[in-house]
């Protein structure tokens, strides 16, 4: 078991053999047996290991859960299979303790994901897509204006996100994926929120419009849209901006990202998708961007990034129910115990 975790947590935090042994002042053939569970590391050396790769030494002997190995990338893009295994392993670790954790309960306090039963079976253009995100929005209840906080919205429904540390790689954002059937959102913890909340909705569309997609409608596009036409629809489009627009003023563009969490690029593209401004205007407005250097980073305050607050949530309400103890709670928290005490007695904030 020891042996499985640590080849695991290696892969997660995205070291070589060599990098991991030069860390803990091992060989990597030293490494190698430990993974092959040829030998068994010392407790000293299984502390050490924990430390280089950031994991509670508990995590050597966690229980594993079932069927983990079907993790099934919807998207890739171009990364290296280096970084895409460190991205997999990290958000299977967070599955697995979320997996974990919802087990510690007689009845499981998540509601089961399921596909809304008013999409069309068949979507062949963009129009119906439009048509699709204002049904779900009402089948959940969201109404036409902007979602406060979308990540809680995505949980309520059963959809898991998982935010997990990528250090800002810009070939990667975020992505869908499936565990134990259960659909999951990773998404890159260092983006502006709302880059964040857009990579939610597009693969809020992913899962959404799976098999529904006629053959001649691109699947990333298709993706696009519904992102825009959920984060704002077009009635509340047609609302902030009018009918038919000459200009827009790129500080109404910075309000309305302050409102919707929808960056002033994408608002720009929602403009141009429902015929408010002229590709020609768009352009001229994405020139603008690129000459102020906004395509890289938008003006004013970063919008505030959503938090997943599900698993801390159900962790805290194990331990009130008494199904697990502090040492346990820490454990999935992957926190030391110390670090978790203060959490609990608000004495310090739990996660950033």
């Amino acid at each position: 078991m020891i042996g499985k975790r640590l080849n695991f947590a290696r892969k997660a935090a995205g070291l070589s053999l060599r990098d991991l042994g030069a860390q803990v002042g091992l060989s990597h053939a030293t490494i190698k047996k430990y993974e092959d569970e040829q030998t068994t590391p010392s407790s000293g050396t299984l502390l050490e290991l924990a430390r280089a790769l950031n994991v509670r030494v508990e995590y050597f002997f966690r229980a594993d859960v079932p069927m983990l190995d079907h993790f099934e990338f919807q998207q890739c893009g171009s990364l290296p299979k280096k970084r895409l295994d460190a991205i997999k392993h990290k958000a299977i670790d967070q599955m697995e303790r979320r997996l974990e954790l919802e087990n510690l309960f007689p009845v499981s306090p998540i509601t089961s994901f399921a596909q809304v039963e008013k999409l069309p079976a068949v979507v062949t253009d963009f129009t119906q897509i439009e048509e699709a995100t204002e049904r779900l929005r009402q089948a959940w209840g969201l109404g036409l204006g902007p979602i406060a906080d979308f990540t809680g919205a995505l949980e309520r429904r059963g959809i898991c996100v998982v935010t997990i540390d990528v250090n800002a790689d810009t070939e990667f954002d975020g992505l869908a994926v499936s565990v134990n059937r259960m659909p999951i959102i990773v998404v890159d913890g260092n983006w502006p929120g709302d880059r964040q909340r857009f990579t939610l909705a597009r693969e809020l569309g992913r899962l959404m419009l799976a098999d529904r997609l006629a053959e001649s409608l691109d699947e990333k596009k298709a993706c696009i849209r519904f992102a825009g036409a959920f984060l704002i629809p077009q009635q509340s489009v047609a609302r902030e901006f009018g009918e038919r627009r000459n200009s827009i003023e790129p500080k109404e563009l910075a309000l309305l990202k302050e409102k919707f969490g929808l960056s002033m690029h994408e608002l720009l593209c929602r403009a141009h998708d429902l015929g408010i401004v002229t590709s020609a205007q768009r352009g001229d407005q994405e020139k603008y961007f690129l000459g102020k250097g906004w395509h890289f980073k938008e003006p004013g305050k970063a919008y505030p990034a959503d938090r997943a607050h599900v698993f801390e949530r159900l962790v805290f309400r194990a331990l009130a129910e008494s199904y697990i103890g502090e040492a346990k709670a820490a454990e999935l928290m992957n926190l030391p115990l110390a670090t978790f005490r203060a959490a609990r007695t608000l004495a310090a904030r739990m996660l950033p």
